[in-house]
């Protein structure tokens, strides 16, 4: 069938040449059905990769353009291979071709015409530089990427804590979650709970307000996280503050801000608590650094280089001009301008200040992750990857050769959303990715696995392709457009093989036959969500635990979807149909609610996980929370996953996708089945916590006794 505006069809050229840009021009919401993309789209696509195929003349002269590139190539840009193989790209080279590597760890590595051109893969893991030198003269250079076949399984198996960082404040926290919490909550759950890991929200660098975007999900910078989660007090320089006076009124600013959320039902102040900790993070500033922290802090430069000076330069600017760089005069809108580096000069006090931000906030992720593994995490901290950055923020000006001008990543209309969802993020160019070796995504993976035990990959579907929407045209005339997702394994293998890492990639919702089975290939964990697993393709009934996945993180919920309370209850129905987001009557919707609920609390009984005899855990409730857990245990998955908010009965969701100012989404506390806000103290001394977690464990003991090994 054909969708929305497609009223002009395809031309052969037009088809051809996105086909070898990787361009589709076409979609499957779902088996039975295709659905043509727009030519409009097609179009704006292939210009954003710098194809003219405005008119059929030019692309038919753009298509023979690259037919003869492609019929001219050596080597591809990027060739990928795994350890112990010939990359498949070398096929293709003439009989007696040369090769040299270059590798990144300084050495070279010729490879005869006489030699199986498997030594290539027996080179070092790395990045290297290959050249390829035919017997009639002809040379070409591309990057070598070598990384090892697939990352190691985990061992054994793992549970842990899921937890939105900004949700849990402590009596010490200025109005949000800090670092501090988060380490002393990785303490507590190593330690007290046996909990191998902490996963939290994306702690990326946001776009300054007021107001702040409070989604994590939209971030300014993916490569260097936010100092608005530093705890201000852990800075060895604060104690060192001379005007005691205002640190004191400080700190009396800070405990009103806590008690405004924890006493008085405020919704989480982002603005308000950045403002606060701006003004004393420039107090800490004027105190000089001693000789070992000055040493470290040069390291720290030297180590970040450019990337890190552009991300300061761009937070300098926006001091001035805004937050949005389109905006700026147009000799700062590129960062290697001569008014650009006349500008850095001028505000070099202020570049110095967010470096040195960056500086503190990667000292404390990195603490915090040390704490995790102290208290004897085999994992500790999961931290998140968003799926892109804000057009207007530093990675998007820093790196704009990287990104697809005009275009905006969303998703297309599904059975659940017929008009497509646009998330307002620019693409990555798959063809410039490619020149540079795959560059700024190696450096960004290298920079988060520098203080993360995991790493979670947001739609990691986007590995393979992305839904690419033409800016001013809704998510409908958009189309996907495809990625190397060999290389983009390759590298993220490699990366988190260095940092001897576990990788985990939210795969949930639509995806694309042949992507989980290349994701587990290379070691790749799923996400496994209780509610959504059920025999799609058999009866739809809710799956037994000993058919799901192994290869997978298993949880009851996300931070988009109702808290497990929430879900038992029905209340997650009664809240949609408030904010009108239902479109079915409530009654309609809650027999559905409560049909699915039913057949998953049946199973949990008939597979033994509850029963009457749990009415003396607690409510009826907390034994059907514990269930649900319990039977997460059963399933083979290698982590299972608690939202912490589940362990004290919260029923808001974090996140209510399809609201904006309807809903508090990313700025509500952890709470009790009341709403009431509970601290990281009373959380660790929570009779209702600590019983779901004694659940969780007597569960993995029993499985480790029915163990053969």
């Amino acid at each position: 069938m054909t969708g929305p505006g497609t009223a002009a069809p395809l031309t052969e050229d037009l088809s051809r040449l996105a086909a070898l840009h990787g361009v589709a021009t076409s979609y499957s919401p779902s088996p039975d059905r295709t659905v043509e993309a727009s030519a409009t789209a097609v179009v704006s696509a292939l210009a954003a990769l710098g194809v003219d195929a405005g008119t059929p003349q030019a692309a038919r002269a753009a298509l023979a353009a690259r037919e003869r590139d492609l019929r001219a190539r050596l080597l591809p840009p990027t060739v990928v291979c795994r350890t112990g193989t010939a990359p498949r790209a070398l096929d293709a080279l003439p009989e007696g071709t040369r090769l040299r590597v270059d590798t990144e760890q300084g050495g070279t590595r010729t490879i005869g015409p006489g030699e199986p051109r498997t030594a290539v893969g027996d080179l070092p893991p790395g990045v290297h530089r290959l050249t390829a030198t035919t017997p009639e003269g002809r040379t070409a250079q591309a990057h070598l990427v070598v990384a090892p076949p697939r990352l190691p399984t985990p061992e054994g198996r793992s549970y842990g804590l899921l937890v939105q960082l900004y949700s849990l404040l402590s009596r010490r926290s200025w109005g949000m979650g800090d670092l501090g919490d988060l380490g002393e909550l990785a303490a507590w759950a190593g330690r007290a709970l046996g909990a191998g890991f902490v996963q939290v929200n994306p702690l990326h660098a946001a776009v300054p307000g007021p107001p702040t975007d409070p989604s994590p999900y939209r971030p300014s910078s993916r490569r260097f996280p936010d100092p608005v989660h530093l705890r201000v007090e852990d800075v060895p320089e604060f104690a060192h503050v001379e005007d005691r006076e205002r640190v004191r009124a400080l700190l009396d600013r800070a405990a009103r801000l806590r008690e405004t959320v924890l006493e008085k039902g405020a919704w989480i102040d982002r603005d308000a608590v950045w403002e606060l900790k701006r003004e004393a993070l420039e107090l800490v500033r004027a105190v000089p650094l001693g000789p070992g922290r000055q040493a470290a802090y040069r390291d720290f430069l030297a180590e970040q280089g450019e990337a890190l000076r552009d991300h300061a330069t761009w937070y300098a600017l926006a001091e001035v001009h805004g937050p949005d760089w389109s905006r700026w005069p147009g000799g700062l809108r590129d960062p290697r301008s001569v008014d650009t580096a006349r500008a850095r000069v001028e505000l070099m006090d202020r570049v110095d200040f967010h470096s040195r931000l960056a500086w503190l906030t990667d000292t404390q992720l990195t603490d915090a992750q040390r704490t995790a593994r102290e208290a004897g995490m085999p994992v500790g901290l999961v931290h998140d990857l968003a799926v892109g950055v804000h057009p207007g923020g530093a990675d998007a000006w820093a790196q704009q050769e990287y990104f697809a001008a005009g275009m905006s990543v969303g998703a297309p209309p599904d059975a659940f959303n017929a008009r497509g969802q646009d998330w307002g993020l620019p693409p990555w160019r798959p063809d410039r990715l490619a020149e540079s070796g795959y560059a700024p995504y190696r450096h960004l993976l290298r920079a988060l696995f520098r203080y993360a035990g995991a790493l979670r990959i947001d739609h990691v579907m986007g590995l393979f392709r992305l839904w690419w929407i033409p800016q001013g045209l809704p998510p409908t005339e958009g189309t996907y457009v495809r990625y190397d997702a060999e290389a983009m394994l390759a590298v993220l293998v490699l990366e988190a093989s260095r940092a001897g890492a576990v990788v985990i990639g939210e795969d949930l919702g639509t995806v694309e036959p042949g992507v989980r089975e290349a994701l587990r290939e290379r070691g790749v964990l799923g996400t496994s969500v209780l509610w959504f697993e059920r025999d799609w393709d058999g009866d739809g009934r809710p799956l037994p635990p000993e058919r799901w996945r192994p290869d997978c993180l298993a949880t009851a919920t996300t931070h988009d979807l109702p808290p497990t309370a929430a879900r038992l209850s029905g209340d997650h129905v009664e809240l949609r149909d408030r904010l009108g987001l239902s479109t079915r009557p409530l009654a309609q919707e809650r027999a559905e609610a409560a049909a699915d609920t039913g057949e998953w609390l049946a199973l949990l009984t008939r597979l033994g996980l509850l029963s009457d005899a749990d009415a003396d855990v607690g409510t009826a409730e907390e034994a059907e929370v514990q269930a649900v857990h319990r039977f997460l245990l059963r399933t083979p998955a290698r982590l299972i996953g608690v939202w912490l908010p589940d362990g004290v009965g919260d029923r808001r969701p974090q996140n209510l996708p399809g609201t904006w100012d309807q809903y508090p989404n990313w700025r509500l506390p952890i709470a009790d089945p009341e709403g009431r806000p509970v601290t990281l103290e009373e959380l660790a001394a929570s009779p209702r916590l600590r019983a779901l977690m004694d659940a969780v464990r007597e569960s993995r003991a029993e499985e480790a006794e029915g163990d053969p090994e």
